[in-house]
């Protein structure tokens, strides 16, 4: 783990709006511990910090509680939804070496075909990881794909240990021509076919 997954979390007695409003004001965010069979522990998280340190999906923070240390995934980020603060965070306790169940974001990486367009039918793909080893995201290349070229789950390359959990034929990219490129070839053509007519009607 690194430096920057460390964070140092208050136990918290109170709870309710005005207590969480309170501990927002002070730049801090509240949250909940649960998970392995104990007690659900809420905490108060140092704000900036953890803003920064969740903006990596799946992240996983090596908690202070009390002196005691927990190694805990972030399930859930509850957001207001206009101003986009984060109210409430959702901890899952993990062991070393445990296997947890993750969405990954999936990532395109190259240039397809030109002239084709390459469309996202999902953005995250699930898997089976080590709570440690979980991949920030998931790289699919695409380079020089051709119109009609389809990628599925079952043909990304998982990283070591990694298990699929998706339907492998979920379909995550297609590769395609924009309608307005193939409407505009086909007048091309019917243009191009009409013009001996024409020419013909000339002479």
């Amino acid at each position: 783990m690194s430096q920057d997954t460390k964070v140092h979390a208050e136990v918290r007695e109170q709870f309710g709006k005005g207590f969480a409003r309170r501990l927002r004001a002070a730049g801090k965010i509240p949250a909940v511990i649960y998970g392995h069979g104990t007690d659900p522990v809420h905490v108060a998280l140092p704000g900036h910090q953890v803003s920064l340190i969740i903006r990596r999906a799946n992240a996983l923070l090596e908690l202070d509680v009390d002196g005691k240390d927990h190694l805990a995934l972030v399930k859930d980020v509850q957001r207001d939804p206009v101003r986009q603060i984060i109210e409430h965070i959702d901890l899952l306790v993990v062991k070393k070496g445990e296997k947890v169940h993750v969405e990954v974001p999936i990532f395109t990486v190259g240039e397809s075909f030109s002239g084709t367009i390459v469309t996202n039918e999902v953005n995250t793909i699930r898997l089976e990881v080590e709570a440690t080893h979980i991949p920030q995201h998931i790289e699919v290349s695409v380079e020089g794909l051709v119109e009609g070229t389809h990628i599925t789950a079952a043909d990304v390359k998982l990283p070591k240990g990694a298990a699929l959990l998706d339907d492998p034929e979920l379909l995550l990219l297609a590769v395609s021509v924009p309608a307005a490129e193939v409407e505009s070839s086909a007048d091309a053509d019917a243009a191009e076919a009409a013009a001996p007519a024409e020419e013909a009607a000339a002479e």
